[in-house]
């Protein structure tokens, strides 16, 4: 009963903040959502600040859980971005959205916040790099690639395009198809017989090895570094 009982309360602090938004987010809004007395909110989390980093946690486990099953079926980039455009119809409509908006809205001026809510967005990364750790072997971008860090980027961009679509839908729509346009290219590329997908690997090695020399050519010289001598004192 206990444990029910944190459970409704979870869920009911996600709708406060959706209904209320933050600012106005309350034991009383919580509890009344939730359907439960107000002083359960304090007995279970000791005040409105832990329930909602609680809730933050929660809500991000359950919807990466949810979406687990599909997560493991994807078996090429296209498909996980296929899948992206999926999720991003499905999360706008079910208030997700809404929620995720309040939560990095809070975080901003919220520093108990911002610790719960980087875990749950954390919880996407790691979901996608697991995915791009089993899609990107044997392509010609594997090597080229560091899969964490695009994890992270996909899963930043996945949220900006969510808040993004808030203020222009139409700029959010056609980035998607971009990622899609992307997801096609990178199955192209798969599908091109060995040795054309080995001199497509090695040049485009060239041109990240390129990019790294002329970014590291971009970098001042530091004082008594190889570059030369340390300026003279005066």
């Amino acid at each position: 009963m206990s444990e029910d009982t944190r459970t409704k309360l979870l869920a009911g602090a996600l709708e406060a903040l959706v209904r209320n938004g933050i600012a106005k987010t309350s034991a009383r809004s919580i509890a009344a959502a939730a359907g439960v007395n107000q002083g359960l909110v304090f007995y279970h989390f000791g005040s409105v600040d832990e329930l909602l980093a609680a809730a933050c946690r929660y809500g991000a486990e359950q919807r990466v859980a949810h979406y687990r099953p599909r997560f493991a079926e994807v078996g090429s980039f296209a498909e996980l971005v296929r899948l992206g455009r999926d999720l991003h119809a499905e999360e706008r409509d079910a208030g997700h959205v809404a929620t995720l908006a309040q939560l990095l809205a809070g975080a901003q001026t919220r520093s108990w916040l911002a610790p719960a809510t980087a875990a749950g967005l954390e919880l996407w990364a790691a979901e996608l790099e697991g995915v791009l750790d089993r899609v990107v072997p044997g392509t010609p971008i594997e090597g080229l690639v560091d899969t964490r860090g695009l994890a992270r980027v996909l899963a930043s961009g996945f949220i900006g395009l969510e808040l993004y679509e808030g203020v222009d839908h139409e700029g959010a729509e056609r980035a998607l198809e971009a990622l899609e346009r992307l997801g096609d290219l990178v199955a192209v590329l798969d599908d091109l017989g060995p040795v054309t997908r080995r001199a497509v690997r090695a040049r485009l090695r060239g041109a990240a090895g390129g990019a790294q020399g002329r970014s590291s050519a971009r970098r001042p010289a530091s004082p008594g570094g190889d570059g030369g001598e340390a300026p003279a004192a005066p």
